[in-house]
């Protein structure tokens, strides 16, 4: 049917570069009909609403689309001053929402040491080294993305660090943000010595010769050295999340949520200065994140911020848990031990406190944003849920789950029957080079690490999939790269079946188009706005060069973003959409 109705589309236009113009009429529209600001038309245009349906013509009035379907009907809104923008075939889906996304780290990439794709610790040395070149008055160093796979086990060592300086603090960030590489001057900083304790919800790495620590910290470990060393200001994350918002309209993105609200200090203040100055051309529905030492008394906190925040761009509606860590840290928690150091991983909170929370959290109307990595810490956190709900009574509560790594088969049916969201990541389903071998299939064993990230099988049972991107984590988080990973799970230049991650959880270009677009609007309260291009919706719009469900699936990231329209306003065009 899809295919159908996308050929039906494409025969009515033809494949030049669109062109701009007014529309020409004598008599202004036709009689009881407000002229429009903008037609659409001679486009694929791929709605997304209940049916799935296919038109020919949008038509945007201010920043509301008021009518979809037709090039003929769409005439009827055309008057003397209303632009028309003839799409000669070009596709058109409703703006992209990423659904899990820490926008405001944009501002590390600016203003502290870039590791990503450095690749070995060779590397990552001469970046912070060239860093303190360049700022050599700054008292303490910071920086991302170093990735595990350059130092399994225990992680990198502070004495590497040291070869830089051992004057002031150095401390890295991992790309997945779960662990931290640090100096010995860190260290020192923080007072955390041979015999300190592991923080509740954290691991302190030892050097098994001499039970030192090592100089990597992961999960709530982090926070003893990150507490003692200066955040970032107000001023950068605010420009930050400036840079993020140009990237994401780029890549049509025009709803997300950040979940990383109080996590970093200046975070949440950044954000509501940039709406009071109406600056904000992403619609942000963001979340604070809990403290597992704090459980539910924070929530009284929460309440009293989310009111001070009424922004149509920018609001919080719910709160991030992070339930567990990462498997490549060995601090995912697993049903089953890992098999390169026999423990389960890590539970960052108590069970019962987390049920607490849970409940507070839900009575206020917040929704449930856990992060979820391991099959036990997804059991747990439907235990918070079922909790929550039995307290309180069943209302539209949304709890979402992040990640979902692992999963055990006997929880899909809970899982639905909770009205949980699944968030995932499909940038990530595949078997990455150095990495799936050398870290996944060692600690989890083969038989889990090919079972990773279902998700065709949570669609099948009727659980809405809203996809994140998990940028920064995800460097690239352009959803078209996700659309596609998700159809083929294999990664770029591959083609041997062997090759695909999980092949029974390939999903359809229909189903990852809905999780990028009204899943994800559903899993941010946001659907009646937005999420699916239908009359009395924000007018958010995507214009692709070519029609998504004519190409092969291998050519769905090579397919470029031609404009970008948030709320009927015009955020990001290509050059080569005259």
């Amino acid at each position: 049917m899809f295919a159908k109705k996308a050929a039906t589309a494409l025969l009515l236009a033809s494949l030049l570069v669109p062109s701009i113009g007014h529309a020409q009429t004598e008599s202004g529209t036709k009689s009881g009909v407000q002229s429009a600001d903008l037609i659409l038309q001679n486009g694929a245009v791929y709605t997304v609403d209940r049916n799935r349906n296919w038109a020919e013509a949008v038509v945007i009035k201010g920043d509301t689309i008021v009518f979809v379907g037709s090039n003929e009907d769409a005439k009827a809104y055309a008057g003397a001053q209303t632009k028309v923008v003839d799409l000669k075939g070009k596709m058109v889906l409703p703006g992209f929402i990423d659904s899990h996304t820490h926008a405001s780290k944009t501002t590390g990439m600016i203003y502290t040491v870039d590791l990503f794709d450095l690749e070995t610790l060779d590397n990552y040395v001469q970046a912070v080294k060239e860093f303190k070149e360049k700022f050599p008055n700054e008292k303490a160093i910071q920086g991302r993305g170093w990735t595990n796979s350059v130092a399994t086990g225990i992680g990198p060592r502070k004495e590497t660090l040291d070869e830089v300086t051992k004057e002031i603090p150095i401390a890295l960030t991992s790309d997945d943000g779960h662990s931290l590489w640090v100096n010995s001057k860190a260290l020192e900083v923080a007072g955390i010595t041979k015999s300190t304790a592991n923080p509740e919800g954290g691991l302190i790495e030892h050097d098994p010769q001499t039970g030192e620590p090592s100089g990597t910290l992961r999960e709530k470990a982090m926070d003893l050295v990150l507490k003692k060393i200066p955040a970032l200001s107000v001023e950068q994350y605010m420009n930050g999340i400036l840079e993020y918002q140009k990237l994401a309209a780029e890549r049509g993105v025009t709803t997300a949520r950040d979940p990383d609200m109080l996590r970093y200090p200046n975070v949440l203040e950044a954000y509501r200065k940039l709406s009071e100055q109406d600056k904000l051309n992403v619609r942000f529905r963001n979340a604070f994140t809990a403290d597992p030492d704090k459980g539910p008394e924070q929530v009284q906190e929460f309440i009293k911020l989310r009111e001070q925040i009424k922004g149509p761009h920018f609001q919080v509606n719910a709160v991030k848990i992070f339930m567990d860590g990462v498997v490549e840290g060995g601090t995912g928690y697993l049903e089953e031990p890992y098999m390169h150091k026999h423990t389960n991983g890590q539970l960052i909170w108590n069970p019962a406190v987390y049920n607490e929370t849970a409940a507070a959290l839900d009575k206020a109307g917040f929704q449930l944003h856990v992060h979820s990595i391991g099959d036990a810490a997804t059991r747990i956190t439907l235990d918070g849920f079922e909790y929550a709900e039995k307290k309180n009574g069943k209302r539209d509560a949304r709890p979402s789950v992040v990640h979902l790594q692992l999963f055990n088969e006997n929880d899909l049916q809970r899982f639905k029957q909770l009205g949980a969201v699944g968030i995932p990541q499909p940038f990530w389903f595949m078997k990455e080079a150095g990495f799936y071998e050398e870290i996944e299939v060692p600690y989890l064993g083969r038989e889990r690490a090919e079972r990773e990230y279902p998700m065709k099988s949570m669609i099948n049972a009727g659980i809405i999939m809203a996809s994140g991107s998990d940028y920064i984590v995800t460097q690239e988080f352009n959803p078209l790269i996700g659309i596609q990973q998700g159809i083929t799970r294999i990664e770029e230049g591959k083609s041997d079946y062997q090759d695909i991650a999980n092949p029974i959880e390939r999903a359809t270009l229909a189903d990852m188009i809905a999780s990028f677009t009204i899943d994800g609007a559903y899993s941010t309260y946001t659907e009646d706005i937005t999420g699916s291009i239908e009359a009395g919706k924000k007018a958010d719009i995507v214009v692709l060069e070519r029609n998504l469900f004519t190409i092969p699936a291998e050519e769905i990231n090579k397919t470029q973003i031609l404009w970008t329209l948030f709320e009927g306003k015009e955020v990001y065009r290509s050059d080569s959409f005259k």
